[in-house]
């Protein structure tokens, strides 16, 4: 994990797919503010490359009117002049992906002296043509690194297609596969919580932890994007990735050093330590959902089935629950519950560490409050750490009640933090592989969900629906109660 700030490096940033909607809601913006921040060096350049034909000025409009719409910190006023000094970084190169003569414009904007990123925020089936022709016209360069966005295939053996025909471009070190929640400032305070602090460690295993529960909630349903997401789900879009990847940072052993290899390291083993799906717990331990139609926030919005370019037999889940375990000595027998869905009552994504009861009850615990001390991680929208615990109310009866001991992160430390993609952004740029996805690690979150899919592929059993503004099906809080837990709402 980088914690030590680095001096800025000279850089070639390309950005292909630069039209689209993920560079202007957030890569162009996150590289504008480490501008902003004196992050870039003065000779970073940013290319951004896309098939559309327009020309220079054009293009600046579109960033202007689109990235400018999502920069936090605004784009007028005190920071006109810097957002005007960050727009003279950007060059715009007309270029169709497919075609390799296309290569030799780009090649001219480089400065081959200087790191290049290739940052590929296009369709996968881009990934091998672009690293082909960028190799066939000599510009993948032993200083250049590539950024992968996901979907990375939609199975094991089309993942193994994706990284083999990268991989004979580009060596393992030279590619960063980016998980933007692996970025937030949450995260990365949760390895300083564990392994910072000698307050944790003890309490971190089987003997005081009872379960462990981690939660990504979205209010949105598919917002235009249905073609898409109809053909991954919720369990490829999310639990492959994001909810598996906060799971190893929960799981994970203290890592040697903060090499980047070794916290990867631990990461794989908690992986391949996740016990493998039996053929009841297929039935048992996992919820798939669809949301119908329903409120959220007071408005009514459509069903799964009725947004644009959803197929009216889909039977793609919007909704996931799972029972996971991990198979070693330290997390034997605790269950790890995971949580995602689309059109939730809620926009959240927190994870919560339940703690055993105390062995022996001698003081009165209030009613309707079970005696579980939990520790809440939240990492959206507002970052914080909660730790729930009990105490004494003032006055003359021992009456005892729930308190929080807090750290909002917004009020404890007051200088900006830096979005989760800028954090990454940056660490790419600097050569810092610590909070990217490694190959093997991959592999083995797909080895991991693959039964699941193929159960679901094939069975004949229907996602239970859920109303769009609830918290999804009621037989995912069935199977919490199965385990004698149940999610927060259920309290």
């Amino acid at each position: 994990m980088q914690f030590i700030q680095e001096e800025a490096t000279p850089f070639n940033f390309v950005l292909f797919g630069a039209t689209g909607d993920l560079a202007m809601r957030k890569i162009i913006p996150a590289l504008f503010s480490a501008h902003l921040d004196g992050k870039l060096h003065q000779a970073g350049r940013i290319i951004c490359v896309a098939k559309q034909d327009l020309n220079q000025a054009a293009y600046l409009d579109w960033v202007r009117t689109q990235a400018g719409a999502h920069v936090s910190e605004g784009i007028a006023g005190q920071n006109a002049n810097k957002w005007q000094g960050f727009l003279d970084r950007i060059s715009y190169v007309a270029l169709d992906a497919t075609r390799p003569a296309d290569y030799a414009l780009l090649g001219e904007q480089l400065n081959i002296q200087a790191v290049t990123v290739f940052y590929l925020a296009t369709s996968p089936k881009l990934f091998e043509p672009i690293c082909n022709h960028l190799a066939a016209s000599g510009i993948a360069l032993d200083n250049a690194r590539v950024v992968l966005e996901k979907p990375l295939g939609h199975d094991l053996q089309s993942s193994r297609a994706i990284n083999d025909a990268v991989a004979r471009v580009f060596a393992e070190d030279q590619i960063y596969r980016i998980d933007h929640y692996l970025g937030k400032e949450s995260v990365q305070n949760l390895l300083a919580l564990r392994f910072a602090n000698s307050l944790f460690e003890p309490l971190w295993r089987r003997d005081s932890i009872e379960h462990v529960q981690l939660t990504i909630a979205e209010q949105l349903g598919v917002e235009g994007r249905g073609e898409f997401y109809d053909g991954t789900g919720a369990l490829r879009d999310m639990v492959q990735n994001h909810l598996l990847q906060l799971l190893c940072m929960v799981a994970m052993e203290p890592p040697t050093s903060l090499d980047a290899n070794a916290i990867r390291d631990e990461k794989v083993r908690v992986l391949r330590a996740l016990k493998p799906f039996s053929r009841e717990d297929l039935e048992t331990r996992g919820v798939r959902g669809q949301y119908a139609a329903g409120a959220v926030r007071g408005q009514p919005v459509a069903g799964y089935h009725q947004e644009a370019g959803i197929p009216a037999q889909s039977t793609t889940e919007s909704f996931v629950a799972l029972h996971a375990e991990i198979n070693n000595w330290r997390w034997a027998g605790v269950p790890f519950f995971l949580r995602t869905g689309k059109r939730l009552a809620e926009r959240t994504a927190e994870i919560v560490i339940t703690f055993r009861p105390i062995p022996h009850a001698i003081l009165p615990m209030p009613g309707g409050v079970e005696s579980r001390n939990r520790l809440v991680i939240r990492l959206q929208p507002e970052e914080s750490i909660q730790l729930h615990c009990f105490a004494k109310q003032p006055g003359d009866s021992m009456t005892i009640q729930p308190v929080a001991l807090d750290l909002a992160f917004d009020q404890a430390f007051k200088q900006k933090r830096a979005d989760a993609y800028e954090r990454l952004l940056l660490d790419v740029i600097r050569g810092n592989l610590s909070l990217f996805v490694r190959r093997d690690e991959q592999e083995a979150a797909w080895r991991w969900v693959e039964p699941l899919l193929h159960h679901w592929q094939t069975t004949a059993a229907l996602p239970k629906s859920y109303l769009a503004g609830s918290w999804g099906p009621s037989a995912s809080s069935a199977m919490m109660s199965r385990a004698g837990a149940h999610w927060p709402e259920d309290r």
